[in-house]
């Protein structure tokens, strides 16, 4: 071994060393720096500790909006055939009371968001770490505040020039509508008097089950018993249930399943799953945007149908299908070439 590699592997070692000998794991891994750390640390708690400092108005969160979230979740928040809706269910008078009187309904078609939400840092949490669905974390801490703010106005229970900021959160949190709809009268909830653990259970020591089968299923007694599942609070988003006046497994008569894709489908049908393409796209049938063979025939005549469909899947658009824009789209050129070539040959199964 040459005395240059020797002195590189001498270093590396005793840098290894030292990493290892703070961690007291001799071996493995090393202390994670502070902005290592920073970077995972961004949850939020209920009593607001770890918002960070930023602002936005309900008018700059119409805009963002309208590009990044109506696709999904629709212009009023009244979201579609796919997802749950968010805004609705809710009353000016809830916003006095702190609790949502149509929660206790059971003739009220299903329950929204805003109905369920009883932290506003909850919502700003999940919207900073998940949304929008096809990049999540792309959105800046302002953008987040104002998203927040825009669908908090839509459910109507801030103002239209309300500024969300991480100083004027509590006073959002004082008028969730949900807000008073939970209970701390449980073993999780710390202080208060001693009370028995909402879980029980002991370690298995002996005899322990090598594979646990879990099942889940409807008994045939059950079945049917209280009227047509798929007929019950199904008025509103993607609640689909089963069809309990016929046998398990069988095909619906509301939905009826959707034919599988054949094995012999060319390599565009996958990467139309792997994109999340088809949370808003069917094949055959209108879904949130255009069904892709009606996209493939609007294009049949255009020599350069393939460039231009590509484009239109990396820089998104409104208006050629309706009022619904669909975001950009985050995915390898490639891809995009290979869905954008088999929508111009026809979009064929």
């Amino acid at each position: 071994m040459s005395s240059s590699r020797s002195l590189l592997l001498a270093v590396a070692l005793a840098s290894a060393g030292s990493a290892f000998a703070q961690t007291g794991f001799p071996g493995i891994g090393r202390e994670a720096t502070p902005s290592e750390v920073a970077a995972w640390d961004i949850d939020v708690r209920p009593d607001f500790k770890g918002l960070p400092k930023g602002q936005g108005s309900v008018s700059q969160g119409q805009d963002v909006w309208e590009a990044k979230c109506a696709s999904c979740h629709g212009i009023f928040g009244e979201s579609n055939s796919t997802f749950m809706p968010l805004v609705g269910g809710t009353t000016a008078e809830d916003v006095k009371t702190g609790r949502v009187a149509r929660l206790n309904d059971p003739a009220f078609p299903g329950r929204t968001t805003l109905m369920k939400v009883s932290t506003v840092a909850t919502l700003w949490d999940y919207i900073r770490r998940a949304m929008p669905w096809t990049a999540p974390k792309s959105l800046s801490v302002d953008e987040v505040y104002a998203v927040t703010a825009f669908l908090l106005n839509l459910g109507g229970i801030v103002p239209d020039d309300f500024v969300l900021s991480e100083r004027t959160m509590a006073q959002a949190q004082a008028l969730l509508p949900n807000r008073n709809g939970t209970t701390t009268d449980h073993a999780m909830w710390p202080g208060g008097k001693a009370r028995k653990p909402d879980v029980q259970g002991s370690s298995c020591m002996t005899k322990c089950e090598v594979e646990a089968q879990l099942a889940s299923f409807l008994p045939d007694f059950a079945r049917n018993a209280h009227g047509n599942l798929a007929e019950q609070n199904r008025m509103v988003g993607a609640q689909h249930g089963a069809d309990t006046t016929r046998p398990a497994g069988s095909t619906p008569k509301a939905a009826p399943a959707a034919p599988a894709v054949k094995a012999e489908a060319p390599a565009a049908v996958g990467l139309l799953a792997k994109h999340g393409c088809t949370a808003c796209h069917a094949v055959d049938a209108k879904l949130v945007g255009p069904g892709l063979r009606e996209v493939a025939k609007k294009y049949a005549g255009r020599s350069d149908a393939a460039a231009y469909l590509a484009g239109k899947i990396r820089d998104g658009g409104s208006g050629v299908w309706g009022a619904i824009p669909m975001p950009p789209q985050r995915l390898a050129e490639a891809d995009a070439q290979s869905i954008a070539q088999w929508l111009a040959e026809g979009a064929r199964k």
